[in-house]
């Protein structure tokens, strides 16, 4: 018959009895009548008195993690925004004012406006708990804007949840006749010293994109060659319908336009752009090889334009042929600066790009002609290869 050599931990025998023995911290001792706590454990076996034991243990040291909580100041205590604030307060929280904002300003929106402004909020939330929105503070800002470095955000993805929160905010403020004002609108953020430029692509990698596009020859390709020579966005590029390329017209044009598949990001966006060299020959092979309603139909569909998965695709192509760090986005950085090169008047480069215009006075009038503005861009292209 085995022995056991010594008793299970905080246990002892009396009269073939196992008991339950452990002494009471220090510090938690005024919360007792004795300074150790003694309990039968009714047993004799040693498997049952050691799992008792340890039962009994862990129960103990979970209510003395209590008792200790209870003594201690409140940890991040200044957060909280007190019961009689919160309770006087007729405002709406944070969660309700983006469930208003939703409501109005996300009408016809797409999933990522929902998705971004409800990770926004949600860092707030995580941070600063859901409170009415007058019982944010100043101090909170500067609290979030703390927290949300620490997580590894860079100051230019501050500064878009910053604008984000404010934006739910402000609405609401507005929508509700609130008279608040906003302490997430004036919140310092750094500027980003360390943050990257984008890179134009150099005129002799274009040229072997370029190259290369003529080589393989597939939808991908043609996707680069129109933007190489129109300067499109890949977004306003990847959702192009077949009716946008305009070829039976004296003057061979794309028609950015928005769809209900793909939105565009301004007002000045919209525009007709002249097809010359590289971009012409594109949009030739698309309107021969594509007979549905999409021109780049992998990526397009009538419910959605997934710009991202072709960007993630053609970067990578693009870095084996050009530099390690160009990016599609640097064609349209090298198309205007490939319009500068051949004394293109600004405010045409800004038509052309779907820029922002800088003035009033260049919203007056229809613009640059097609043929003027091709007359430029048939300057700006390189000779196609034979």
């Amino acid at each position: 018959m085995s022995r056991h050599l010594r008793h299970p931990k905080y246990t002892y025998q009396k009269d073939n009895i196992y008991y339950f023995s452990r002494s009471v911290p220090v510090d938690l001792r005024p919360f007792y009548t004795r300074p150790r706590i003694v309990q039968s454990l009714k047993t004799s076996c040693y498997r049952s008195a050691d799992q008792a034991a340890s039962n009994y243990s862990a129960k103990l040291d979970n209510y003395w993690l209590g008792l200790r909580l209870k003594t201690v100041d409140l940890p991040a205590a200044h957060l909280l925004c007190s019961n009689k604030t919160a309770d006087r307060s007729s405002t709406p929280t944070i969660e309700e004012a983006l469930k208003v904002y939703f409501t109005v300003v996300g009408k016809d929106k797409k999933k990522l406006f929902f998705t971004t402004a409800e990770r926004y909020i949600g860092y707030l939330i995580k941070c600063l708990g859901s409170r009415p929105i007058d019982c944010y503070s100043t101090k909170d800002a500067t609290i979030l804007r703390s927290w949300l470095t620490d997580r590894g955000l860079s100051n230019s993805s501050l500064n878009r949840v910053f604008s984000g929160i404010k934006a739910v905010i402000n609405f609401v403020v507005r929508e509700q006749g609130l008279d608040i004002s906003n302490p997430f609108s004036k919140v310092y953020i750094p500027t980003d010293l360390t943050a990257k430029k984008r890179r134009p692509v150099s005129e002799g990698n274009l040229l072997k994109l370029k190259n290369e596009c003529y080589a393989l020859d597939d939808d991908i390709r043609w996707l680069v060659g129109l933007i190489t020579d129109t300067g499109v966005r890949l977004s306003e590029a990847v959702g192009l319908m077949i009716d946008d390329i305009e070829l039976k017209s004296p003057l061979p044009y794309l028609y950015i336009r928005p769809h209900p598949h793909r939105r565009l990001k301004t007002v000045s966006s919209e525009r007709k752009i002249p097809l010359v060299d590289t971009s012409l020959w594109a949009a030739k092979r698309l309107k021969k090889h594509y007979k549905g309603l999409y021109c780049f139909p992998r990526y397009t569909n009538e419910e959605r334009c997934n710009s991202n998965s072709a960007s993630a695709a053609i970067n990578k192509w693009i870095k084996t042929i050009a530099h390690k760090d160009d990016v599609i986005h640097g064609l349209r950085h090298s198309f205007r600066d490939r319009l500068r090169s051949v004394e293109t008047p600004p405010d045409m480069i800004d038509q052309l790009g779907g820029w922002t215009l800088r003035s009033i006075g260049q919203g007056y009038g229809d613009g640059y002609s097609l043929e003027l503005m091709q007359s430029f861009l048939e300057k700006m292209a390189s000779p196609a290869p034979c």
